[in-house]
């Protein structure tokens, strides 16, 4: 689609609306403005406003993307979404985070940060987070059983009410969007397959959603928006590209398990695999086997997306299989080809991130499934 002025001045200002705005846009612009309207939209995370995203993503510059490579930790990075998410909970749940919200962290934070040049350590985040957020959440954070979501609870019963819907409402999902094209056009990729300590642990680490923010990298996290386990649970994705830079730039989207095969099911396992491989050989360009040969295959489950993902429209399959006495995890995606808009931004920002999520490269502090496995490794009683 060309460059039209209306949508150029939309997407330069736009603000999240609801949905009475949103199909005004439809109006005003036809459906692929609209597309590319919504994907604009899809910037930071559903939990901070427009007006946040400036100081938030400062915060995270100075707990992570603006330190040295030397002293980065990802878990700094996660402790850091933990110290906004916590917050939203206990101070700003029912809305998202605003520039009046700066005023809070700035207390608390502002003079570690002038005293070291822009950055914090974790030291200073704990400290800050305390001050912030009452005594006692780092010993919150640090406790397995009171960390779920992405937040710290004050204790296990609290954690327990938790009400993932909260989030939901601020997300405003759109319409699942799988794959729509004619097949043959559509892009087949696997990606390299991430040993795991074993498949036991991967089922029990997996099978708990609130815990993926555990595994989250320095470019991806995934949190989900639905109590249950993993059967139809719906997860917003906050990426970011550009870390290297130390000038972050975030994007979110939603995706929702729409099939998910175990070994309680044996057909329906079986035939979830065949028809991967199936269409990775017929479709894939020189794509490998997504099991190896004499491998065992024990869990799948598709990822949908939803309207306005940064990928566009397709699914992303996850999957765990024993090989030779070891455990793997892969991930391995179908995708129309990308409108215009997602095909320009995937291009200058999101292609190596991307790939690099799902553990192309095996650069662990970039990828989920790697973070999920040093997860697991320690801690040897879960195994």
């Amino acid at each position: 689609m060309p460059n039209h002025p209306i949508t150029e001045e939309l997407l330069e200002h736009v603000d999240d609306v609801d949905g009475v705005a949103s199909a005004s846009a439809n109006v005003a612009l036809g459906v692929a403005a609209a597309g590319a309207l919504r994907f604009a939209r899809m910037t930071g995370s559903s939990i901070a406003g427009r007006d946040a995203a400036p100081w938030v993503t400062d915060f995270l510059n100075a707990a992570y993307y603006r330190r040295t490579s030397e002293v980065r930790d990802v878990d700094d990075l996660r402790l850091a979404f933990a110290i906004l998410t916590t917050y939203w909970y206990r101070k700003a749940s029912g809305r998202r985070l605003h520039l009046s919200d700066l005023a809070a962290f700035h207390r608390v934070f502002g003079k570690h940060r002038f005293e070291a040049h822009g950055v914090l350590s974790r030291e200073q985040l704990l400290e800050g987070a305390d001050r912030l957020l009452g005594e006692g959440f780092g010993d919150a954070y640090a406790d397995d059983a009171r960390r779920a979501w992405g937040i710290a609870f004050p204790t296990v019963e609290e954690r327990a009410a938790y009400e993932p819907g909260k989030r939901m409402r601020l997300a405003r999902l759109g319409p699942l969007t799988p794959e729509s094209a004619p097949v043959d056009q559509q892009v087949w990729h696997t990606y390299p397959p991430v040993e795991m300590p074993s498949a036991k642990a991967v089922i029990g680490a997996l099978t708990r959603p609130e815990t993926w923010p555990d595994y989250a990298s320095a470019i991806g996290r995934f949190t989900p928006l639905r109590a249950g386990g993993l059967a139809d649970q719906t997860f917003e994705i906050e990426a970011a590209a550009g870390t290297d830079s130390g000038r972050p730039v975030f994007t979110r989207g939603y995706v929702t398990i729409t099939r998910l095969v175990t070994p309680d099911d044996p057909e329906s396992l079986a035939a979830w695999f065949a028809e991967l491989e199936d269409g990775l050989a017929r479709y894939g360009e020189d794509e490998p086997r997504a099991v190896p040969e004499g491998a065992t295959p024990l869990v799948g489950f598709d990822l949908t997306t939803h309207q306005g993902h940064f990928m566009g429209n397709g699914h992303n399959r996850l999957l765990l299989y024993t090989h030779e006495g070891n455990a793997w995890v892969r991930a391995a995606g179908t995708w129309d080809p990308m409108p215009w808009h997602v095909e320009r931004a995937y291009r200058l920002a999101g292609k190596e991130a991307q790939h690099a999520f799902w553990g192309q490269d095996g650069f662990a502090r970039l990828s989920m499934l790697h973070q999920l496995a040093q997860h697991l490794e320690e801690r040897p009683e879960d195994r």
